[in-house]
């Protein structure tokens, strides 16, 4: 039975990080950024780009999940409302596979501490911390496995992850 972890967090607290981390522990192992099926310039949220990257997820989770290749299938992406991982879990084949719905959470300090870190770096932008921070109640309210990851580093998480 194939396993597919379905990895949320709102943005900065570290999903791209692990799954990365996760991809390389796990055996026959694949990894989808949903980030990677909506990256345009100019970025737009619109109803149609919004269905577009639904589409576009959809369509390769089930190839994942048909690859013979593949026993595990890591996607993260910023999944802050149900309705979210609902349009994606109920558009794909999951009867050949276990699915781990995790979000990945952390207080605001934590998440605050990342940021600025990250925007020092030049990675993300300044108008970052409001929505992302904005976002962390809502994890909450997640029919998901909550993942605490203040004052864990990568590997922990990812054993955490591993352990579910």
């Amino acid at each position: 039975m194939k396993r597919l972890y379905m990895i949320g967090g709102t943005m900065g607290v570290g999903k791209t990080t692990v799954c990365h981390q996760l991809k390389k522990d796990l055996p026959q192992c694949v990894f989808l950024d949903g980030d990677w099926c909506w990256d345009a310039n100019p970025f737009q949220v619109t109803e149609e780009t919004k269905t577009m990257v639904i589409d576009n997820i959809c369509h390769l989770l089930n190839n994942f999940i048909e690859c013979s290749a593949y026993e595990n299938i890591v996607f993260c992406w910023v999944m802050h409302e149900q309705s979210i991982i609902n349009s994606i879990t109920e558009r794909i084949n999951l009867q050949q596979c276990v699915t781990k719905c995790i979000s990945l959470i952390a207080n605001e300090e934590e998440l605050l501490n990342r940021l600025v870190k990250d925007i020092a770096k030049g990675i993300r932008s300044d108008d970052i911390i409001q929505r992302s921070v904005a976002r962390i109640p809502m994890y909450q309210k997640l029919d998901t496995i909550k993942i605490d990851t203040n004052k864990k580093n990568v590997q922990m998480i990812v054993d955490e992850i591993k352990a579910i």
